[in-house]
């Protein structure tokens, strides 16, 4: 038997289809799907099935020394048991195995904890390894006549990786930690190249906040010839002879604005015309991809998400990539001919073929591994992707379509005018060719028109404008924008650097988007800084890649790098231990501060966001127990402090991050307020106590928020229906004939939402969640909502659970982290 081990399941599928002729059938082996078709079998893995982590005797934080981490010893476990269980059985009737992951550093780690499942269970078998850059027929089949051997430099490079991360983040994560006793489910997380990240998100804030604006003042024109008019800009030449249009004196600029207003009209002085080439884009390569993919609208991880889908489908080349340079083996004009009789791209692609010559543009990297990311010449069709991936797969398409189009031309008008002895002009620019924008509509081709106008001219001033203006801080960095920053600095890889991203998220170091740094980050980085630079420092990280690098080149060797960080790291520790108090104070303070509303209105302590036993998050007081006072917050979601502050209770305003849910509470006060002036409105008879008790339904808002159609008895009689938590809320003439309430109706967008009889409604919701209930909701954390949110994603049972790769749920399901699945599947065992 022949065993073919991919790396995810949807490339085992589209493998065994294209191997065998679309004739593979799928059985179920311990809850995996294996493919088999004549002697073969096909499994996919779940990325990596085995990590590396310390023996138990380190387990509890609280009983092991996290310097203790720094020499101990990392073994191998797995991680998906029923996947390895399935390899290692399949791997037993094998005579031969191909290894096809990824071919990257990262993939040919997984490949080699696939060789060494199968080696502990089958010493004959022989083991291949093949290597594409794209899922398609062509290329797999190549792939497979010509099968070469796992590189164990590279894997080891990868396993290197592994290990000095595993020994890094363990040990600073539980010492700063202990030091702040913030341990649980709130621990604070530090990482090899998770903090120097961090911190450049922390020093652009700091830029930000220390930025002193400085007053300037523009100058504008309107001018007409004939019936066309156009804005001209006031200007000066400076100091050094150069251009300037910022007036930074006020007297000056006032004198100039009178000036101009005094007079009817500006006499040409000159007029230059220049014809500008605008070159076409390089080939996507990562960093660039993930750039294009925010402009339309996409973060870091999803446009990654998505593009591997892609690729795993076979429409794109492998989407992580240093490479910039078409390989010489790409013929463009036979992949534009793929396109050809395509109703989208079909046109486009007919055009570029009419040149006589094409030649692909070229960046400035070149490596040997895959090729820029471009499309292959197996086109799906709209239908076959969502709307989310459509939109993805037309930006690689279009920028190849870009890489080997035309340049497009520019003709820039500039006129000088003169009044008295101020000097206005005038910038026009008008696309003469549009070449390569054509096809890549993702760039700006906005015009700025101006007349033509000769030397000698008088033109009419029509109006004069003053705008006073600041100048800005710099702008925080775009996620996109972030990933070429550490890039450009030697920090993470391609394959890394999204995911460095969304992990900073899901710790509470930063928030919104551009990310900005919570209290708890400017801490962490500052604890860094004073006592122990190297770990903030992106000259480690950037060595240690650099090290691993060799190490997949031959130059040096895993035991060697781990060693020298190891050393590395005891070198940190010996400045850390020394001021483990002061650290642990410094991050408490700052941890609170990310916790803190306002003043309470009773004691006049601090408001903080608490978390109960339960897990429900609500408003106290920091001078509990002397002072009580609470205040309610919503049951959905995570809530966020924001910047906005009630004006009435000086309270920060708060918003609940609950994946598409995620909506603003507002100030915890005033809807409390609110509640508590908000009189019930009666719709009927209570249906559990109305006839012994005189009980009565009606409408009530909560002092959290919420609504709900609940008994006048509460808390004698618990009786309740939910209500949407917006929208007005009208109660008709109309009545429910079998319960006698009125039909409700919510206005909450230009048609209002019969919700009808509150009864039926939730009864008919009831009847939806039982037909599609699951044994999700068995796991804790994992409510009605949650279940369906992962039902909709494909998983629709613990076992599915238990089989799905994290990533791609956290990829599929908003406002779940990869680390909470991760949980989940530990829990189900």
């Amino acid at each position: 038997m022949e065993l073919i081990i991919t790396e995810k399941d949807n490339a085992a599928r589209r493998i065994a289809a294209i191997l065998s002729g679309d004739s593979a059938e799928v059985e179920r082996r311990n809850g995996v799907n294996v493919y088999r078709w004549g002697g073969t079998r096909c499994i996919g893995l779940s990325g990596h099935v085995v990590a590396v982590d310390f023996p138990s005797e380190y387990s509890d934080w609280r009983d092991v020394e996290p310097v203790e981490l720094i020499d101990a010893d990392v073994e191998k476990t797995p991680t998906q048991e029923n996947i390895v269980r399935t390899v290692r059985l399949l791997a037993r009737d094998a005579n031969r195995v191909t290894i096809a992951t990824d071919y990257d550093r990262e993939g040919e780690l997984i490949g080699k904890e696939a060789y060494e499942i199968v080696r502990d269970v089958n010493e004959d078998a022989e083991i291949d390894r093949v290597r594409f850059s794209s899922i398609t027929e062509g290329e797999v089949k190549s792939a497979f006549d010509d099968p070469a051997e796992i590189d164990f430099d590279l894997a080891a490079a990868g396993e290197a990786r592994q290990v000095i991360d595993l020994v890094w983040g363990a040990a600073l994560t539980r010492f700063l930690s202990l030091s702040a006793r913030q341990l649980g489910d709130d621990f604070i997380s530090v990482g090899r190249v998770q903090t120097p990240t961090l911190k450049l998100i922390v020093d652009r804030e700091r830029e930000i906040e220390a930025f002193d604006p400085e007053a300037y003042w523009e100058i504008f024109a309107d001018l007409v010839k004939g019936e066309e008019s156009f804005d001209a800009q006031y200007y000066y030449l400076d100091d050094e002879g150069n251009e300037a249009e910022r007036v930074w004196d006020e007297e000056r600029a006032e004198a100039v604005y009178g000036a101009l207003q005094e007079a009817s009209e500006a006499g040409v002085e000159s007029v230059s015309r220049r014809t500008r080439t605008d070159d076409p884009p390089a080939p996507f390569n990562t960093t660039q991809f993930i750039r294009a993919a925010s402009s339309i609208g996409y973060s870091a991880k999803r446009a990654m998400s998505i593009a591997e889908d892609l690729y795993t489908a076979g429409y794109i080349t492998y989407p992580r990539t240093d490479n910039t340079v078409y390989p010489e083996d790409l013929d463009p004009r036979e992949l534009l001919g793929a396109f050809t009789g395509n109703r989208t791209f079909g046109e486009d692609a007919e055009t570029l073929l009419e040149r006589e010559e094409i030649s692909p543009t070229e960046g400035d990297e070149e490596t040997t591994d895959h090729p820029p990311i471009h499309p292959t010449e197996e086109l799906p069709t709209k239908g076959e992707l969502s709307d989310a991936e459509w939109e993805v797969y037309e930006l690689v398409v279009r920028r190849f379509f870009a890489t080997v189009a035309d340049p497009a031309r520019w003709e820039h008008l500039k006129v000088v005018l003169g009044v008295g002895e101020h000097r206005l002009k005038a910038n026009g620019k008008r696309l003469v060719e549009p070449g390569y924008h054509a096809v890549y509509p993702y760039f700006s081709t906005n015009e700025n028109f101006v007349p033509a106008v000769e030397e000698g001219e008088s033109l009419a001033i029509t109006e004069v404008r003053i705008e006073d203006k600041e100048t800005q801080p710099p702008r925080r960095y775009g996620q996109s924008r972030l990933i070429e920053t550490m890039e450009g600095m030697g920090i993470g890889t391609k394959s890394t650097r999204h995911n460095t991203i969304e992990k900073l998220y899901d710790r509470g170091y930063i928030e919104n988007d551009p990310p900005r740094p919570t209290k708890l980050a400017t801490a962490v980085v500052e604890a860094g800084e004073e006592y122990a630079d190297r770990v903030v420092s992106e000259a480690m990280t950037a060595q240690l890649e650099d090290d691993m690098h060799a190490i997949a080149t031959g130059e040096k060797d895993l035991d060697e790098v781990a060693g020298e960080s190891r050393e590395m790291l005891e070198r940190v520790f010996d400045d850390l231990m020394e001021s483990r108090e002061e650290i642990g104070d410094h991050i408490q303070k700052s941890l609170k501060a990310d916790k803190t509303l306002g003043p309470c209105p009773e004691s006049g302590h601090d408001l903080l966001i608490r978390r109960s036993r339960r897990g429900s998050y609500f408003v106290g007081c920091d001078g509990y127990p002397d002072c009580e006072y609470t205040l309610p917050l919503p049951n959905t979601g995570k809530p966020l402090i924001l910047d906005e502050t009630c004006e009435e209770h000086d309270l920060r305003h708060v918003k609940m991050l609950a994946g598409r849910g995620t909506f603003v509470h507002g100030c915890p006060q005033c809807k409390a307020d609110e509640a508590d002036a908000e009189k019930d409105r009666i719709i009927g008879v209570c249906p559990n106590c109305g006839a012994e008790h005189d009980g009565e339904l009606a409408i009530k808002q909560l002092r959290n928020g919420s609504r709900l159609v609940g008994c006048t008895r509460y808390p004698d009689c618990e009786y309740s229906l939910p209500l949407p938590r917006r929208g007005e809320i009208e109660i008709t003439d109309e009545h429910c004939e079998e319960h006698g309430l009125p039909e409700l109706l919510v206005h909450s967008g230009d048609e209002p939402w019969e919700l009808g009889c509150p009864i039926c409604n939730y009864r008919e919701y009831q009847e939806r969640e039982n037909d599609s209930g699951t044994d999700l909701e068995s796991l804790e954390g994992v409510g009605a909502k949650t279940a369906e949110k992962l039902a909709a994603a494909g998983v629709e049972s613990v076992t599915d659970l238990k089989n799905a790769e994290a990533e791609m749920v956290a990829d599929e399901v908003e406002g779940i982290s990869e680390e909470r699945v991760r949980k989940w599947q530990a829990k189900a065992g």
